[in-house]
């Protein structure tokens, strides 16, 4: 198991359903900091720095709360300690932020010469 101490997510707002990465994470067991009821959380999948994690289960449609603000809308079940992103939700402030690269975030829409 990697260490604890280095898988950790930081939740912002007590009302939040996703904290964010402060390190990339493993598969595995990680700390919950900040405005959180829990301490501890497994990762279902490894998740990149700066990247969110669902604090639990949101349902399709659902709406993604980071800062106590919306910030965007599940597009499929999302399970606790899944990775949230591009592949699961859609931004409520970007109508692009769809066609962009899972990894890199550059768009698919766009040809760039």
């Amino acid at each position: 198991m990697k260490d604890e101490l280095k898988q950790t997510c930081f939740q912002i707002h007590i009302k939040d359903n996703v904290a964010t990465l402060l390190n990339d994470a493993e598969k595995d067991v990680g700390i919950i900091t900040g405005e959180s009821k829990e301490e501890k959380i497994v990762f279902n999948e490894e998740i990149k720095r700066g990247h969110k994690v669902a604090l639990k289960d949101i349902d399709i449609d659902e709406f993604i709360i980071k800062y106590n603000v919306v910030i965007g809308k599940a597009t499929k079940h999302i399970k606790k300690g899944d990775w949230v992103h591009l592949h699961n939700c859609a931004s409520l402030y970007d109508a692009r932020s769809s066609t962009l690269n899972l990894e890199t975030g550059a768009p698919s829409d766009t040809e760039y010469i």
